[in-house]
């Protein structure tokens, strides 16, 4: 259970005769279910958290795919992601809005514009990890990751969400596998959407990656001190997402 308002031995009057309306009043106020899962780029987060979100009745947040959105307005605009000045002059002119289809899936509005294919190629997956490390950038993204976790019982997975957006969540999961087999399939999901690129490019990006975001400064990609580990590497998507499934069910008690 997460409280997001408890009330303790709450006593409350109001106008001038001082009428009593509140007299010792315990409440704790429930928000939503979150579920928080954490780990390195291509280690399956999204694809099992849309799965197990949508098994399990909650609303699936990728937020990965709203700093993909900020960096595409951004390259939309010329500025590029080493341009920290620029970035955070514009970040005013970003509107994000994040809808959900008949099926459940993720759509990311960018001024009023689905841009949820668009983001989706390795320039806007690195631009991402650029920009995220800009504290201007994170703090305009917090409040809209946590008003989706308010508003709505969530799985959201992403970098920190552990350990800075949600670190009161009800599960934590830190989801990893070896880079050589998140290299392979980050390979294939990019062949298959059409994008040709090589296995031994593509394991350099995927450690790049890693280092960058490991190391950074602000919200560095972490495994929170209360979450729990799941190793994907010799896991297929049904065994993943059967061990996610268990994990959770396991750690809430059911």
């Amino acid at each position: 259970m997460t409280i997001c308002l408890q009330l303790d031995h709450v006593n409350y009057s109001y106008g001038a005769a001082k009428i009593r309306v509140l007299s010792d009043v315990n409440a704790d106020f429930e928000s939503g279910k979150m579920y928080a899962i954490t780990g390195p780029s291509g280690a399956g987060k999204s694809t099992l958290a849309k799965q197990v979100a949508q098994n399990l009745g909650f609303v699936y947040v990728d937020t990965g795919a709203i700093y993909r959105a900020v960096g595409y307005h951004m390259d939309l605009m010329g500025i590029g992601p080493k341009d920290k000045d620029g970035i955070e002059r514009l970040l005013d002119d970003v509107n994000l809005k994040l809808t959900y289809d008949a099926g459940g899936l993720q759509h990311v509005i960018l001024n009023g514009m689905d841009v949820t294919g668009e983001i989706r190629t390795p320039e806007m997956s690195r631009m991402a990890s650029l920009i995220s490390a800009y504290p201007a950038v994170r703090d305009f993204l917090l409040d809209l990751q946590r008003d989706m976790a308010r508003q709505y019982s969530v799985v959201m997975d992403g970098r920190d969400i552990g350990t800075v957006v949600l670190p009161h969540a009800d599960v934590k999961i830190y989801l990893t596998a070896s880079p050589e087999v998140r290299a392979r399939r980050r390979q294939k999901e990019l062949e298959e959407k059409g994008f040709s690129c090589a296995y031994e490019t593509v394991l350099s990006e995927i450690r790049e990656r890693d280092a960058q975001d490991m190391s950074r400064t602000v919200a560095p990609l972490q495994q929170a001190a209360d979450a729990e580990v799941l190793d994907t590497s010799d896991l297929n998507r049904e065994q993943a997402l059967a061990a996610l499934e268990s994990t959770i069910r396991r750690r809430l008690g059911l």
